[in-house]
């Protein structure tokens, strides 16, 4: 047989042990020889054997009848009574039958045979036992197959709505950075080609990175660095921007981009033409398991206006709620003072 033949029987193989119906003949099967082991044989060990089997097979008639006719068809239209009535009438209707195959069993034996027909009462509730252990395996099987796909829908919805809150960050800084960028290359500043080398690093940190659920802090700092150079290259030396780490930043893990909302808001309301003299101080504290972010930056009495009456910004810090609500439900606190003369963000996040 070929290399090819044989995968294609492994193959084969395995797609059938992955069919509902090996499982179920399994666990007939165990159960068969549950019952053989527990009966008491004194009739013999083969009429033992053809006793249980014959039990087995009238459990597995009532047990698949339930599961594929009485349930769906009644107990799924909420109509209880009429499906405990067809249950009961299921299990009337198999116990003499079942009686008639145990007296064709032990015809030879007259006692054996004349208990069984003694007994239907205890056959039938047996039966109907089996019947009733097989609904409520079922309800409570469909319970936790709807649980399970209940926490599989609300994890794609909440990674469709990550996804789609990222795509919202990017464009928005790449937006305000190509203006930037545009300025300069109309000035003809030598800024410029240092400008598109740090934008260059932060796009492939973006494109790349921002995918996965959690990145390293060290490479967010290290994308916030780059934001904080590409800005003082920018605004020039008559503002002052200040960036400090304190802890040791390690091989802790965070949500992507959580930071950059809050300085692009700062730096957007902290350094403008209506100040003179305008500043951003940022400090991080890292702890192994917290982060803490402090940031002020000044502000103007009066914000500038906006170009042609369009709205700008406002998207960042009503993403980052939301970003923060659902990647750190309970395990963050945010806290934004907007006072005369100065702005304050404190952001505090349980590592998870």
């Amino acid at each position: 047989m070929s290399r090819v033949a044989k995968q294609q029987v492994k193959n084969q193989i395995r797609d059938l042990f992955k069919q509902d119906f090996i499982y179920h003949a399994f666990f007939w099967l165990v159960l068969l020889v549950v019952l053989i082991i527990l009966n008491d044989k004194s009739a013999g060990f083969l009429y033992t054997v053809g006793m249980e089997f014959i039990n087995v097979g009238f459990y597995a008639v009532i047990v698949y009848f339930n599961l594929y006719y009485l349930i769906p068809k009644y107990l799924t239209g909420k109509t209880f009574i009429l499906y405990g009535a067809l249950l009961i009438l299921s299990s009337m209707i198999i116990t003499p039958i079942k009686v008639l195959f145990f007296s064709l069993l032990f015809m030879s034996e007259p006692l054996i045979k004349s208990s069984f027909i003694q007994n239907q009462n205890f056959i039938f509730l047996s039966t109907f036992f089996v019947g009733g252990a097989s609904t409520i395996f079922k309800i409570i099987n469909d319970w936790l197959k709807h649980q399970r796909e209940r926490k599989e829908l609300h994890q794609e919805t909440l990674q469709s709505e990550l996804k789609y809150l990222k795509t919202q960050i990017n464009p928005h800084f790449l937006f305000n950075t190509l203006n930037n960028l545009y300025a300069l290359t109309l000035k003809k500043s030598d800024k410029a080609p240092e400008i598109v080398l740090k934008l260059s690093e932060m796009m492939r940190y973006m494109l790349y990175d921002c995918n996965e659920r959690r990145v390293m802090l060290l490479k967010e700092v290290h994308y916030i660095t780059n934001y904080l150079e590409l800005e003082k290259l920018r605004q020039g030396k008559s503002f002052k921007i200040n960036f400090e780490v304190d802890g040791h930043v390690q091989d802790q893990k965070i949500a992507p981009l959580m930071f950059i909302p809050f300085l692009e808001n700062s730096f957007k309301h902290g350094i403008n033409n209506a100040l003179s003299e305008g500043y951003v101080d940022i400090k991080l504290h890292v702890q192994e398991d917290n982060i803490k972010l402090n940031i002020e930056n000044s502000k103007a009495p009066t914000l500038p206006a906006q170009n042609h009456g369009k709205k700008s910004g406002g998207i960042g810090l009503n993403n980052i709620k939301r970003r923060l609500n659902l990647m750190y439900p309970n395990n963050y606190y945010l806290d934004i003072k907007d006072n005369p003369d100065n702005y304050k963000v404190y952001l505090s996040i349980n590592l998870v």
